[in-house]
């Protein structure tokens, strides 16, 4: 799917070629950055605008993130609807929510991420807000590489690449002739 984020994200060469290993652990021959888009606050605002758009009629109580690219994103959304916006972030392996944050039972919650692979975050960030009796009205990300995935709630991402990954024991020769880059990693 094409559009203006997609546009964005190519203008600001967040969309990088070579051999990556993904937080997921998957390899792949493309990498999104997207701190090239994040660190734009004009970017930025675009990104946070068409998140909240998507969900303007949801009467949102709090938007939720997983740390660390999430936390921009929670924020600028949070701004767009007028509401807070925490995130939940990763201690010894875990995702918690600390800082003294709290979600309110039966609110309603926006989840937003930035890059999607395997939804891995997503689910994390689930678990943690489904025992805490509150509504899930829907998950937005910046961006998802791959096969969409059913999370049990809406889902929109801002737009979809098709970005390949392989397993460790399943990477074609090609991609192996070129060095091993590992970008930013959440600590999983």
């Amino acid at each position: 799917m094409k559009n203006k984020i997609y546009d964005l994200l190519v203008h600001k060469g967040a969309i990088m070629s070579g051999h990556f290993v993904l937080t997921s652990g998957l390899h792949s021959n493309q990498y999104i950055e997207k701190f090239r888009v994040l660190e734009d606050p004009k970017s930025l605002k675009i990104i946070c605008e068409s998140m909240a758009e998507i969900y303007s009629d949801s009467n949102i109580d709090i938007v939720v993130s997983a740390a660390i690219g999430g936390i921009l994103i929670s924020s600028g959304v949070a701004d767009q609807l007028n509401v807070n916006g925490i995130f939940a972030e990763r201690v010894n392996g875990e995702m918690i929510f600390k800082r003294g944050f709290q979600i309110l039972e039966n609110s309603n919650v926006l989840v937003v991420e930035d890059i999607v692979t395997t939804g891995g975050s997503i689910k994390e960030i689930i678990a943690l807000l489904e025992p805490l009796n509150v509504n899930i009205a829907g998950i937005c990300s910046l961006a998802h590489r791959g096969d969409i995935i059913d999370f049990g709630y809406k889902y929109h991402p801002l737009t979809k690449i098709n970005i390949q990954s392989w397993e460790e024991n399943n990477i074609p020769d090609w991609l192996n002739d070129i060095p091993i880059t590992k970008p930013g990693s959440t600590g999983k």
